[in-house]
């Protein structure tokens, strides 16, 4: 099984038992409910007698149908939206197909934006270079867990991580963190089309604006979004090989000018702060691609081992993060010591990183030219994500072709990181860290339900209800679990325009525990709501 190659992705799929079915009943007024044979109710009782799940509407007609079909018939196009992959579509895997998991995400997390992440740890926290990188190795092994758990749901369920979202948090308050996923990847899609534009602007020495930088990096993770998941798992797969050289390269060039013997620089009360807050947004730089991360397995087997899923996954994540990071740290240590250096940092991040390529000349440039399209790498597939969040949203939504989101979405990242490409590392310590506040609440409601109410109830998900109202949870429990959260979040948060009571607490000026906080509320929260909810309503 290739599932670059499968059929399913450049086709609508024509076996959706649980959609097509069913919509055939309704409309001839018979309400038999389509269920497979594994399929089993949550709480043990008979399922509705009518299958509660909304129409979707027809809104390409006459010539927008016939111009939507030559656009989904071009090779290589996926025509799936958020449709369930039923098991017979799938096929099977090889070690070849299982080893891709790795490589997917090695080449996702080895991204220019976390090596700026990295940065931060002594530029704008005062770490010493151990502080940074024991910070930085605990913090994105714990993220990468999480994202290498959500994983293994998509080769069992089929289904799309906002999907999945309506089997943890129920069918209403999935859309909410629907909207939040949207906010979430775009706000990174529009930091790495910065990103990139500085990079390609410091390459041509000014010559070449920002701006036209941020065009250039948007129109290519819009384009590899509008093929679909076979395009991105080919790109994925060679991609990682130019950008590891690239970074083997820096680091060889740049590394007499590190001093790996830096130390914490401030008062001493301020250490735990600094700690905190720098543990606070490695984590959120990682933890948030969970809310993707079983997008891109949907094709895969059934039967593929969880424990094989989330190893591949977690080395993945975790090797790509750590070598950026701590390449990242590095370089922050040599720009207090360098004036070349620190120039360039005045300048903007895509400066530093070209000076670190410094008597490189050409090459040097070239070399700087693949860590700017990491911007592409790192972000084409969360884009190819947030068009599946979209259709989640609403049966309109879903009715609009997969590609059409793609580029409105494309359209969004140009036009926003255009609009702030002088304000990056303000975007940066405003925005990621924030980012992991809804996130960490809605794995930890998602772990527990799976964990209590699934796994020692021995009452599996049923997978065939990702669309049915009548049989997925109300998510009442999880609402407020959720918004609990949130409170966790709000009074644990420490960022620059607020902190909250409790974080003030944390090393005296305030240390950034939001996320901790927030996983605390709602694991304590959920479980006994859960419980009533279902006693109550039996979903």
């Amino acid at each position: 099984m290739n599932p670059t190659k499968h059929p399913g992705t450049t086709r609508l799929p024509q076996l959706d038992v649980e959609s097509q079915k069913q919509r055939e009943a309704k409309e001839k007024g018979e309400y038999e409910l389509v269920t497979k044979t594994e399929t089993v109710v949550t709480n043990h009782s008979e399922s509705p007698s009518q299958p509660n799940i909304p129409i979707t509407p027809v809104i390409l007609k006459g010539r927008l149908a016939r111009w939507n079909d030559k656009i989904e018939g071009l090779a290589g196009l996926e025509a799936r939206g958020i449709t369930r992959v039923l098991p017979e579509e799938k096929h099977a895997a090889g070690i070849r197909q299982y080893l891709q998991m790795l490589l997917l995400w090695f080449s996702i997390t080895l991204f220019s934006g976390t090596i700026i992440t990295g940065l931060f740890g002594r530029l704008l926290f005062s770490l010493g270079w151990k502080d940074a990188v024991c910070i930085g190795t605990f913090a994105n092994g714990l993220a990468a867990a999480g994202v290498a758990y959500v994983s293994t749901f998509g080769p069992e369920s089929g289904n799309r991580t906002m999907i999945l979202g309506r089997y943890f948090v129920g069918y209403w308050p999935s859309k909410i963190t629907c909207i939040l996923l949207i906010i979430l990847q775009i706000g990174w899609g529009v930091i790495s089309c910065i990103i990139a534009g500085q990079m390609f602007s410091a390459i041509n020495g000014g010559g070449l604006s920002i701006a036209a930088g941020c065009v250039i990096s948007a129109l290519l993770i819009g384009g590899i979004a509008t093929f679909g998941i076979a395009c991105v798992h080919v790109v994925e797969r060679y991609a990682w090989i130019a950008v590891l050289f690239a970074i083997f390269v820096l680091v060889g060039n740049s590394a007499p000018n590190y001093n790996t013997s830096a130390s914490f620089v401030g008062e001493s009360g301020t250490l735990t702060t600094s700690r905190c807050s720098f543990f606070a947004l490695t984590f959120a730089s990682i933890i948030t691609l969970s809310s993707s991360s079983a997008d891109f397995y949907v094709y895969y087997p059934i039967n593929t081992p969880k424990w094989l899923t989330f190893a591949l996954t977690w080395t993945g994540v975790f090797s790509g993060a750590i070598i950026c990071n701590i390449v990242g740290i590095a370089i922050a240590t040599g720009v207090d010591s360098n004036p070349r250096w620190a120039s360039a940092y005045e300048i903007s991040s895509g400066a530093l990183l070209l000076e670190c390529y410094h008597g490189l000349g050409g090459f040097g440039s070239f070399c700087l030219v693949i860590l700017a399209l990491t911007s592409v790498t790192g972000n084409a597939p969360f884009s190819y994500s947030v068009a599946l969040a979209i259709q989640v949203l609403a049966q309109y939504a879903k009715a609009v072709p997969r590609w059409v989101w793609c580029v409105v979405i494309t359209i969004v990242e140009l036009v926003c990181s255009v609009a702030g490409r002088n304000h990056l590392f303000r975007i940066f310590e405003n925005f990621l860290p924030i980012t992991s506040y809804w996130v960490v609440p809605w794995l930890t409601i998602g772990v527990e339900e799976h964990l209590i109410f699934h796994k020692l109830r021995g009452v599996p998900f049923d997978w065939t209800a990702w669309e049915d109202k009548g049989r997925l949870p109300i998510g009442a429990a999880a609402l407020v679990a959720w918004l609990m959260g949130w409170a966790g979040a709000i009074i644990g948060m420490s960022q620059v325009w607020y902190t909250g009571p409790v974080a003030l607490k944390v090393g005296g000026l305030g240390g950034d525990i939001g996320a901790w906080l927030a996983i605390a509320f709602a694991g304590v929260v959920f479980p006994p709501l859960r419980y009533v909810e279902l006693r109550a309503v039996g979903r």
